[in-house]
């Protein structure tokens, strides 16, 4: 380049090797492009550091400098992959988890944190309730607070286009790649949407779709919502405003939780005023920048995000339009046929039934006059119209770069495995034994429905015991519901709906299998003190 900023002829050589730089002072000048390339690549990260500006600030000033010009036809070098003894994939509860695990195990390690979202979810709160149940809150926090608490832990905010595991490399969809020794995927799900495409179809899973969520239920009169799972029991209990058609496949409501005698006890819960005052979230609540401009718009299925807590709806305010509290049908034993567009049902002329004024089905259904958006007919023959539906059926696992698997359904398994992926990850790394943890010696989840606390323990529902096993129940209306499940005089799992006290001392007797033959009945009379027996 000339002394007066004009820039000369040069050589096709030349500009094969690289970069146009300025002619350096003295000697430099005289030296090869390619080792004037070096050498200015050098002092301008040297300076670069030197001012505390970091390689990614750096590279931001040095391709806008005035003087650094690319020569025809040849591209910029691709940006160094960044390498890491250890990389996590996913910023939910597991993945966080294990990240946070092994920065602490390895604190000269530089742990990288690859997620889809700018926000991740941290366990606070941490109460150990007993050997395996675990009490804990899920808070939504910016990635930054967690390199904050973590010095080596390093964030990309990317989803993961492809791995190429025998070359030990991911790759980002913004481009870059992360070299890993050791690789921890949490990947975390989506919704599974029962139509894909339909405006009318909302799932709920991260943040901003529950945002979208209570955008549309501002102005809905009536809803339907498809599913009989968690997500599906808290939505049903929080909705007001808002006529609800609740379709299920089973017999009665939470059957993935409890059974139909739990089902039987939580249901007057909907139709009943609710009075409990709602807690408020303290906690500060994080979106996507530019959520708010999606409010017309249901958010893509395959948009991914960090999940839900368990206390996901406390902050939102879920209301229809109109003034009652509970108003759910619940149809059983069915799942959607069809969706109709509000114009293809006119020209079908289809009948639709008006909401039911109790759950005696036909006898009070009648046809609709109303024109709804959607329609959705069931498989049982019936056809409600309504605003627009929760898909509430599950979640599809994130694995498509990755492999097949199967998704965890609850908060405390996935704390838990990402722990213990991490353990197991720290364990083949110094060369020690894998032991088998604790939590695996028996399932234990606590949770809460209905503003109910609810513990299921062991083989709860019965899960793969032989015809022989037998019920024990207890049941207060309104205030508690416990049932024990028996085989051989030995307690194998239970569920405990309300503040029993009981978790604790049911535990021990699953895992120390106890011949509690002697007791019969009388290991659920409310009259006897049980759990100071046993402890």
């Amino acid at each position: 380049m000339a002394a007066g900023g004009r820039i000369q002829q040069t050589s096709a050589p030349a500009l094969a090797q690289g970069l146009i730089l300025p002619p350096a002072a003295g000697s430099a000048a005289k030296l090869p492009l390619a080792s004037r390339v070096r050498r200015y690549w050098a002092s301008g990260t040297a300076n670069a550091k030197g001012r505390g500006l970091s390689s990614a600030a750096h590279r931001s000033q040095s391709s806008s400098h005035p003087l650094l010009l690319p020569g025809p036809g040849v591209e910029m070098a691709a940006p160094l992959p960044a390498r890491s003894r250890f990389v996590v994939v996913g910023g939910g509860i597991a993945g966080v988890t294990c990240a946070e695990r092994l920065a602490t195990e390895f604190p000269s390690e530089d742990i990288l944190l690859v997620t889809a979202s700018p926000v991740i979810k941290a366990v606070t709160n941490f109460k150990q309730v007993s050997k395996t149940l675990e009490e804990f809150d899920v808070e939504e926090q910016p990635s930054t607070m967690l390199e904050k608490r973590y010095p080596n832990i390093k964030v990309i905010e990317s989803g993961v286009k492809q791995l190429k595991s025998q070359e030990h490399k991911i790759f980002t969809e913004d481009g870059k790649q992360c070299i890993y020794e050791k690789l921890c995927l949490c990947a975390g799900a989506k919704p599974k949407l029962i139509f894909e495409g339909n405006p009318y179809v909302l799932g709920i899973r991260d943040t901003d779709s529950a945002q979208a969520f209570q955008n549309h239920l501002a102005k809905a009169k009536r809803i339907a919502v498809v599913g009989n799972g968690g997500i599906a029991l808290e939505l049903v209990y929080e909705i007001e405003g808002c006529e609800v058609i609740w379709a299920i496949k089973d017999k009665a409501i939470g059957n993935t939780f409890f059974d139909a005698g739990a089902a039987e006890f939580l249901i007057p819960k909907l139709t009943a005023e609710k009075l409990e005052t709602a807690i408020a979230c303290k906690r500060t609540k994080y979106t996507t920048e530019g959520s708010e401009k999606e409010e017309g718009s249901v958010a893509a299925a395959d948009k991914l995000g960090t999940a839900l807590g368990p206390d996901w709806h406390e902050g939102l305010h879920l209301k229809g339009t109109k003034e009652f509290s509970h108003k759910v049908h619940i149809e059983t034993l069915c799942e959607i046929k069809k969706i109709y567009l509000q114009q293809e049902f006119k020209q079908l002329q289809k009948t639709s039934l008006s909401f039911p004024k109790d759950n005696s089905d036909n006898q009070n259904a009648h046809p609709d006059e109303e024109l709804w958006p959607v329609y959705m007919e069931l498989t049982n023959g019936k056809i409600y119209g309504c605003d627009f539906i929760v898909s509430a059926t599950g979640v599809v696992p994130n694995v498509k770069p990755f492999l097949d698997g199967n998704n965890m359904r609850l908060w405390t398994q996935a704390r838990q495995m990402g722990w213990y992926a991490a353990k197991c990850i720290v364990a083949d790394f110094l060369g020690e034994s894998i032991d088998m943890d604790f939590s695996f010696e028996l399932f234990a989840h606590v949770t809460k429905f209905f503003n109910y606390k609810v513990v299921l323990l062991g083989k709860y529902n019965a899960q793969g015991l032989d015809l022989d096993h037998e019920l024990m129940l207890r049941c207060t209306k309104g205030q508690e519901y416990v049932k024990v499940v028996m085989q051989n005089g030995r307690m194998m799992g239970a569920v405990l709906i309300g503040e029993t006290d009981l978790e604790e001392t049911f535990e021990n007797l699953i895992l120390n299998q106890m011949d509690l033959s002697a007791y019969g009945e009388d290991l659920l009379n409310p009259n006897v003190d049980i759990e100071d027996y046993f402890d």
